[in-house]
């Protein structure tokens, strides 16, 4: 795993418990070279997103018990994927992001300026 430091270059933190999110599910958005799809970025879904997200592939709403997912709800929080995230913004669709608990990865993506534009109010 790459060093758990947030965007801020500070300690990284939780994103999720409920629903447990992150790609190792351990509740962070914690990143390593085994995460490909580098699922970074801690959102705030909404129902917006969630119905967008559906619509181009990534399902996160539908629950698949076998899997223990109970899907992602308008309200919580949720690691997203860097190329999910950067789809939703070309598309005006993305959530807002909890910037102490998105990984440093993401600035190899899209720079903190950019980012903050869609930070959850504080």
């Amino acid at each position: 795993m790459f060093k758990p430091l947030n965007v801020f270059n500070e300690p990284l933190q939780e994103c999720s418990q409920k629903p447990m999110t992150g790609f190792y599910r351990d509740g962070s958005c914690n990143s390593g070279l085994d995460n490909q799809g580098r699922h970074t970025v801690c959102i705030l879904a909404t129902s917006e997103f969630l119905e967008y997200s559906k619509k181009v592939g990534n399902d996160l709403s539908t629950p698949m018990p076998q899997y223990g997912f109970e899907g992602v709800k308008t309200g919580d929080r949720w690691c997203l994927a860097a190329g999910n995230f950067l789809r939703a913004i070309a598309h005006g669709k993305a959530p807002k992001v909890f910037l102490e608990s998105t990984h440093i990865a993401i600035l190899e993506e899209i720079d903190l300026e950019t980012l903050k534009g869609f930070a959850v109010e504080a």
